[in-house]
C-alpha cells in the first residue's frame, strides 16, 4: 500500500509499534521534551551530527521543523519519526527515512539519533526494524541506504543487526561536526533477509 501524498491529518494519527517502542511523526506538543533531551544529549550527538545551528533548539526553529516534516510528508520526499516508549511515553529518539526517490530507483536514506540515557539498550534495533518494514511494505521501496562515520562502531554494529550489508567508503561524504568526513555506506534490498517486527524475514522480490 502506497501511502505517498498522505495529508497532515493521516500524518499525525499515524502509529508504528514494536514490543517495546512506537513511532510516530513529531508534534507540536513535543517541543519541550525533544529540545531537553538534545540539549542533555548535546556533547554525545555532537559527533555524530551537522553542526546546530545556535537558535537549534528553541521553539520557532521546532516549529520550522515540522513545517518542513510535513511539508516533505506531503510530497513523498522524506518520512520523519520520533520514537517513544511503550512503557512510558519517554521521547527516546528520532528516526528519519529521506531523500526518498521513485522511478527506476524507488530508494531512500535512513538517519537516525538517540538520547544518551537511552543509548545501548536495544532500543535503536527495534526503531530501526520498524521504519524498514514501512518503507518495504507500506511505501513500496525496493532500496534503503544507509552510512556513518568509519569510527562509530555502535552504529556500524547496529544497521549490521537489521540486515544492512556494507557496500562501500564514501569520500568526504557529509559535513558531519563542522569538517566533511568519510563515511561507510550501507544497503538493505527488500528481497534481503532483515529483521522484521515479526522476526527475521527472508524478505521479498
Amino acid at each position: 500500500m502506497l501511502l505517498s501524498g498522505m495529508g497532515h491529518w493521516d500524518m499525525r494519527r499515524l502509529r508504528l509499534t514494536n514490543e517495546r517502542v512506537y513511532l510516530r511523526a513529531p508534534q507540536t506538543g513535543d517541543w519541550k521534551e525533544w529540545a531537553e533531551l538534545r540539549r542533555m544529549s548535546r556533547s554525545f550527538l555532537t559527533p555524530w551530527e551537522p553542526t546546530w545551528s545556535q537558535d537549534n533548539l528553541s521553539k520557532p526553529s521546532y516549529k520550522e521543523k515540522l513545517r518542513v516534516y510535513r511539508m516533505d510528508w506531503r510530497h513523498d520526499a522524506s518520512y520523519t519519526f520520533y520514537a517513544f516508549s511503550r512503557v512510558d511515553d519517554r521521547l527516546l529518539g528520532g528516526i528519519t527515512l529521506g531523500n526518498v526517490r521513485r522511478g527506476a530507483a524507488h530508494m531512500g536514506t535512513i538517519g537516525y539519533w538517540m538520547g544518551e540515557v537511552h543509548a545501548g539498550k536495544g532500543y535503536m534495533t527495534e526503531i530501526l526494524s520498524t521504519l524498514i518494514d514501512y518503507a518495504f511494505e507500506e511505501l513500496g521501496l525496493h532500496r534503503l541506504e544507509a552510512a556513518c562515520l568509519e569510527h562509530n562502531d555502535s552504529s556500524k554494529a547496529v544497521l549490521c543487526k537489521v540486515g544492512f550489508k556494507e557496500e562501500g567508503h564514501a569520500r568526504g561524504y557529509l559535513r558531519i561536526n563542522g569538517m566533511w568526513q568519510d563515511h561507510i555506506t550501507f544497503a538493505l534490498l527488500q528481497s534481503d533477509p532483515r529483521l522484521s517486527r515479526k522476526g527475521w524475514v527472508k524478505g521479498r522480490i
